[in-house]
Parts: C-alpha cells; structure tokens; sequence
C-alpha cells in the first residue's frame, strides 16, 4: 500500500491516523476533544500538539472551564507537574491562536483600506 509522496508526509500520517480514529470512535465531538486534552496532559505533550486541537474544541463546544475541569480531573493521575506543564502549554497554545487571528484581522483590514 505505498502513496504517492507528499510535501508533509509526517503531518499526512498523523492527518490519517486521527481521522481513522475519530471514524472509529462514538464519542461526541465534545467528549472527543474532552479525551484527547486528557491524554495530552497525560503524555505532558508540546504547546503544538494543543494548538492543532484549538479549533475542533472551540468548535465542539469545550469551554475553558471545561478544560479546567478536565485537568482538576486528572491531576491525582497525572500529578502536578505535568498538569502545571498542561495548564502553561495550553495557555501557549491559546496566545498562539489568539495571535495568528489578530494577525489574520489586521490583514483583512489592511486589504479593505488599501
């Protein structure tokens, strides 16, 4: 089963595992995204691995309080420091959104003025 190569062969895969997973999967959207904060802040993964489920949460639903209580729900588990590593990497994450949007706004801006 070879395909074709791609300009981003890895970000391919991970494209094709999660929508495997997610066709695979009965939860709703929210409970998904829900899980997968969850596991994230269990693997004590990267502010980039936040970042690409920014827009399906806020899509689903998933509120911060939400996220919050996600974590709380979690920190017997996973411990402190990984959910304090959570808690500062979504924060990251969400500066990060919050500054590709502005930047987003002031071009669209700038092309209506100009």
């Amino acid at each position: 089963m070879n395909t074709p190569p791609t300009e981003t062969p890895v970000l391919d895969t991970l494209e094709a595992i999660t929508a495997e997973s997610v066709s695979r999967c009965n939860l709703d959207a929210n409970a998904l995204l829900a899980a997968r904060i969850a596991a994230l802040a269990a693997v004590d993964a990267p502010a980039a691995s936040y970042l690409l489920h920014v827009g399906p949460a806020m899509d689903a639903g998933v509120t911060v309080d939400q996220v919050e209580n996600i974590l709380i729900a979690v920190a017997p588990i996973i411990g402190t420091p990984r959910t304090a590593s959570a808690g500062m990497k979504i924060t990251e994450a969400l500066g990060i959104m919050i500054l590709v949007v502005e930047e987003a706004l002031e071009a669209e801006a700038e092309e209506q003025v100009g």
